[in-house]
């Protein structure tokens, strides 16, 4: 075989096993079963439920909270104010700690969630951004492809593994969260959720969110879809957005 056919040869190969991954990617979209208020002054970056409880954490300087919230009208049961000077991102729960990331603070503090008082904090030498747990590590992103498997008690990393979807990595993984064994991650910017294998980084889904929320509930102050959360105790799954109006409790349909 000449030079330039098997240059053609391994470039036919290269871009058939593209397509062989891409066939592994099941594709959905949305089937909202209930729409719920938001706080549209929640600017959300972690969401997730336990032991039947919601969850929440707002970001932006001067505005960062962490909340307990009343699924049925959107209002926070409790709230712990978090200092101007850091901006909160990701959070999720291990037993009765509370992990909350900071973006660029390098900080992840801890709260106890039976009293909402911070018991503690770890260094953090990455940006935080999306957090979630498989019930043994805490899992992080860093707004890159990476996922990094951290330990709850010492805040190293035990592994990591890149995100990746046609053999391609993909970037700016968000807020996270663990449901039944695989990751599921915003990526900013974009109206979709990815189902992610924990043990690979490959992705198995895509989930497409557009128009979840009509233009016409937006305004000017209306940012994107962030925020996923998985409630064990019944298996319901809801999504919202940064100051979105509303949160919805969704199910999947693959697409045919």
């Amino acid at each position: 075989m000449s030079k330039r056919l098997l240059t053609v040869w391994f470039a036919l190969m290269l871009m058939a096993s593209s397509c062989a991954q891409q066939e592994k990617v099941a594709r959905y979209t949305l089937k909202v079963q209930q729409e719920y208020p938001h706080d549209t002054l929640s600017y959300t970056q972690g969401l997730f439920f336990d032991e039947g409880r919601l969850y929440e954490t707002a970001g932006q300087y001067g505005e960062s909270n962490l909340r307990e919230v009343n699924l049925e009208d959107g209002v926070p049961v409790r709230r712990a104010d978090i200092e101007k000077k850091y901006f909160a991102e990701g959070s999720c729960v291990i037993a009765n700690d509370i992990y909350v990331l900071t973006w660029l603070e390098k900080t992840c503090f801890v709260y106890d969630k039976n009293t909402f008082e911070r018991t503690g904090s770890f260094v953090n030498n990455r940006q935080g951004w999306g957090l979630t747990t498989d019930g043994n590590l805490l899992i992080m992103s860093d707004g890159s492809a990476q996922l990094y498997f951290v330990s709850p008690k010492t805040f190293t990393i035990v592994r990591s593994v890149t995100v990746r979807s046609g053999g391609k990595s993909v970037n700016f993984l968000n807020e996270l969260e663990y449901i039944e064994g695989k990751i599921w991650a915003n990526v900013y910017l974009k109206d979709e959720i990815l189902i992610i294998d924990p043990a690979t980084g490959e992705v198995e889904g895509v989930v497409d969110c557009r128009g979840l929320l009509p233009k016409e509930r937006r305004t000017r102050r209306t940012d994107v879809l962030n925020g996923i959360a998985w409630n064990p105790a019944t298996g319901e799954i809801f999504i919202t957005g940064k100051y979105w109006p509303a949160m919805y409790r969704i199910e999947l349909e693959k697409k045919k």
